[in-house]
């Protein structure tokens, strides 16, 4: 295996606030210390880099801890998290932009990077020098270049505008150059972050499969999205980043898996305590109609979805559920919910069960979103992913992807031969 990206032990620690020591003399310690390759002496213990929290006893955070992870030449590898996960600190540090508190990173080859709009770019100079330009930075010569020009102005689409200062671009021409000159100067390893949404539909298939021919031709490429039918489609194996750390590294399949279903796993049965003037939702649970006490759901058995409600002021109005079922991408498939005639809501407790047919799931993993809904106009409670569950088909390979038919509803439909 030959190994072009090794990433041992690396940190970030970033201070909040005021920059600096808060003295000459400190400040001058540092450098000096940085000079004879000694430990920072003011670094500090930070706190873990958790954006939804004030700090308490620390103005230092660790926006990555203690990251390892190797890529092979041809991977494509995929990272994804929550905003503030740290992945965008991570590819600047392996872009060489930024350099890690502590730790190590050994790579081998010419990197592109397209990190964020206008990256590598200046302003003043048209599209025609920009690619000079960044040819140059990448240690290309002007003849290699000009062999390229062509395939670059052609899969920008920009080529009216390309002996036009790119500070009068949008941001969505920004984009479209940066990457094409990114991806066709045949870096050995290309960085790709979220930038591609700003794209319009049509630039961002171009660009997948250019990054699929890219990691073809035995080159690497490091992918992050939250976008997680591109990083399905594109990318072998991904990293799960949460507050600066790795939680998962492992075929991209199973960590989408664990990152939409978060820490609390596949639960088939949960205890809520919403409560309201209106109404307390306390329980939703989902079993096979004939295995009640199984953690998994078998496609060839009925299942049976349970939502308890207790409405305890008097019913002026008429109330109904609607759930949306997505896929493990995040893709709402059907929504369904009750009728307000068939199935009125009353005062007191509510037990409503839901029942799907045997054979009507595929295997594969579900989120159902609930709202609850006033008058068929107003949704007075909503919840995203309030429930997720897994589907399993025992008579084949287990596994959410694996030994599966496409598709992820296989209704039973009347057939007749109407020559016998």
């Amino acid at each position: 295996m030959d190994t072009v990206i090794k990433v041992e032990s690396i940190s970030k620690q970033y201070r909040l606030g005021q920059v600096g020591t808060g003295s000459l003399k400190d400040d001058f310690k540092r450098w000096r210390y940085r000079l004879m390759g000694k430990e920072d002496p003011f670094l500090k213990v930070g706190e873990v880099n958790d954006r939804t929290k004030k700090a308490s006893t620390s103005d230092y955070v660790w926006a990555l801890r203690n990251i390892n992870f190797e890529v092979q030449r041809g991977d494509v590898l995929g990272i994804i998290g929550r905003n503030g996960a740290g992945k965008s600190t991570l590819l600047k540090i392996l872009s060489r932009t930024t350099a890690p508190t502590t730790g190590s990173l050994k790579m081998k080859g010419r990197i592109a990077s397209l990190l964020e709009v206008g990256t590598g770019f200046h302003p003043e100079l048209s599209g025609r020098e920009n690619i000079f330009l960044n040819g140059a930075i990448m240690g290309l010569r002007k003849y290699e270049i000009k062999n390229k020009l062509d395939e670059i102005i052609d899969f920008s689409g920009v080529e009216r505008y390309l002996d036009t200062p790119v500070k009068r671009y949008s941001s969505g021409m920004y984009v479209r150059l940066a990457f094409a000159v990114a991806a066709h100067l045949e870096p050995e390893i290309l960085i790709v972050d979220e930038v591609l949404a700003v794209g319009d539909a049509e630039f961002q298939k171009k660009c997948m499969g250019k990054m699929k021919d890219v990691g073809g031709e035995g080159r690497t490429v490091i992918f992050v999205s939250h976008n997680m039918a591109a990083v399905k489609t594109l990318c072998n194996n991904s990293i799960l980043m949460n507050h600066g750390t790795i939680s998962m590294i492992d075929q991209t399949d199973k960590v989408i898996a664990r990152y939409l279903t978060g820490d609390s796993g596949n639960k088939h049965s949960k205890i809520f305590k919403v409560k309201n003037e209106i109404f307390d939702l306390t329980e939703i649970n989902i079993y096979n109609q004939d295995k009640t006490d199984s953690n998994e759901l078998e496609e060839k058995s009925p299942i049976v979805l349970n939502t308890k409600l207790f409405f305890h002021s008097e019913l002026g109005h008429k109330y109904h559920l609607t759930y949306h079922l997505n896929n493990e991408l995040g893709e709402e498939l059907f929504s369904f919910g009750t009728d307000t005639n068939e199935t009125p809501l009353q005062l007191g407790l509510n037990s409503l069960n839901c029942y799907f047919p045997a054979d009507f799931f595929q295997s594969g993993q579900y989120f159902l979103s609930l709202f609850i809904v006033k008058d068929r106009r107003e949704a007075i409670y909503f919840e995203k992913d309030i429930m997720s569950f897994t589907v399993v088909d025992s008579t084949r390979q287990l596994g959410t992807y694996m030994g599966r038919e496409p598709g992820y509803i296989k209704p039973k439909f009347s057939w007749k031969n109407n020559n016998l």
